[in-house]
């Protein structure tokens, strides 16, 4: 093997280099293990910041399922709500009105559930098959809800009572747009309060007719100023009673008797009011009841589920 040489500043002579293999092979031994080290230091890098392709495939299947499961609880948010409004609607419709016993519950099949099989079923079959059980719930809820209350009403000899029960909406309100705020608790517009707000809301223009939701007798028509402004009371008999405040116009005078679908006066904006609208208050035994059950001659059950909605979904009320 030839011999090598390295120049020398100091004594500008060239020395000799020793032959020193094992110098020589400790020192490749030394550059090997730096670059595995070094490439061992990239690959932990890389992988703590790059997801390799199955875990990005698992990322975003754990992002899909997570939408899903959100989108199952909303859904069984939907069914919850619906549900305690048939329920409701049991109550005021069949015992108060129609002293009757509500229709044997037909959801009960689904009231026991086997979770030992969950046990055994992936995160796709379990999403699926959720899934499917609520949009059967959806189905059926759409499909039987108000349909067996109608048939309960017409199999039962109530006729004359059906017709001072009110039961439809008091203003035109088809595509359900009108609907602003709904009974329950809400924020007062002028007060900036929460309190009970004991009926439902329509936004409507001024001079908008309002209609009376069912037979009876005008039992106040009084034009104020001031807190519901002007207001229309009919007593329905029975116990019942359906109040339209914030009127522009009066169109009856006490003592008239009205029957279902008479215009009793118009939209306004009159009293403690933050907008055109009309307040519609149902009254059984002088206590205010939720008016979103007491559309059932007019509402189809999708109508009634969108209703439900609606008029939970406005925080404040316009009175």
């Amino acid at each position: 093997m030839a011999s090598q040489y390295k120049f020398n500043p100091e004594n500008l002579n060239y020395d000799r280099l020793e032959n020193n293999f094992r110098k020589r092979f400790w020192k490749a031994v030394a550059y090997v293990f730096a670059a595995l080290f070094l490439a061992f230091l990239l690959n932990i890098l890389y992988l703590v910041l790059f997801d390799s392709p199955l875990e990005r495939m698992m990322r975003n299947e754990n992002e899909l399922l997570k939408e899903q499961y959100q989108s199952l609880l909303e859904r069984k948010g939907t069914v919850d709500t619906v549900f305690e409004e048939i329920r409701q609607a049991d109550e005021n419709i069949f015992r108060m009105i129609f002293e009757t016993e509500p229709a044997v519950s037909v959801f009960n099949e689904y009231n026991t559930i086997n979770y030992t099989r969950l046990k055994s079923m992936n995160d796709r079959q379990i999403v699926y098959q959720s899934a499917h059980v609520l949009d059967s719930l959806l189905d059926k809820t759409k499909h039987e809800k108000l349909d067996y209350d109608i048939l309960r009403i017409k199999s039962e000899d109530k006729a004359e009572m059906l017709l001072n029960i009110p039961a439809i909406q008091p203003i035109e309100n088809a595509d359900l747009t009108r609907t602003a705020s709904g009974y329950g608790y809400r924020m007062h517009p002028i007060y900036k309060i929460r309190k009970l707000h004991s009926g439902m809301d329509y936004t409507a223009p001024v001079g908008t007719p309002v209609f009376v939701t069912g037979a009876g007798v005008v039992e106040e028509a009084v034009k104020s100023g001031r807190g519901s402004g002007n207001r229309v009371i009919i007593n329905h008999g029975y116990g019942f009673k359906t109040v339209y405040e914030h009127l522009e116009d009066i169109n009856v005078r006490q003592g008239r008797n009205v029957v279902r679908g008479d215009i009793i006066g118009t939209v306004g904006n009159t009293g403690l009011s933050s907008g055109p609208h009309l307040h519609y208050e149902v009254l059984f035994n002088d206590k205010a009841v939720n008016p979103v059950n007491f559309y059932f001659l007019e509402l189809s059950p999708a109508q009634y589920d969108l209703m439900i909605t609606l008029s939970k979904n406005s925080g404040q009320s316009f009175d």
